[in-house]
């Protein structure tokens, strides 16, 4: 059972993701219907460690398996999706793979089908698309921080 849970002002969503860097190019995915883009993850089962949850989403959603290395970002995020307003709080971990295969300029699919797209896309060029959250954005052109942070998105 994840760990969210629906009420009548909202969404509560607890969510890991992973920040899959290489030669500059960054992981991303958004839903095939959405217009914006975000770094892949999932929600965290009810007793699942956060790092445990990472590594089951990307086994799951792409069948590789990766290191988590740290936690880069604790981010509490507010936000409205399919008319809800959703408050979400997320665990950003670098995460690195020795398999490199899924690495391409082209978009491609996941396990689960055509639901998610996924695409590498160079960091300096994350102006060029929607990414949520925007402060993810603002963090991944800065350089990753060698401690985490807290962030707060309203």
């Amino acid at each position: 059972m994840d760990a969210v849970f629906k009420t009548e002002k909202g969404v509560f969503n607890y969510r890991v993701v992973g920040v899959w860097i290489i030669d500059n190019y960054v992981l991303l995915h958004r839903e095939a219907k959405d217009d914006h883009w975000s770094l892949p993850g999932g929600r965290v089962a009810l007793m699942e460690e956060s790092g445990v949850a990472l590594k089951r989403e990307f086994q799951e959603e792409l069948g590789i398996d990766v290191t988590v290395e740290r936690l880069l970002w604790s981010v509490e995020n507010f936000f409205q999706y399919d008319h809800m307003d959703f408050h979400e709080i997320g665990l950003y971990y670098k995460v690195c793979a020795e398999n490199h295969s899924l690495f391409s300029n082209e978009e491609f699919h996941g396990n689960e089908g055509e639901r998610l797209i996924y695409k590498w896309i160079p960091i300096d060029e994350l102006s060029q698309i929607t990414l949520y959250p925007e402060v993810i954005h603002q963090e991944l052109q800065r350089g990753l921080s060698d401690y985490p942070k807290h962030l707060v998105v309203r």
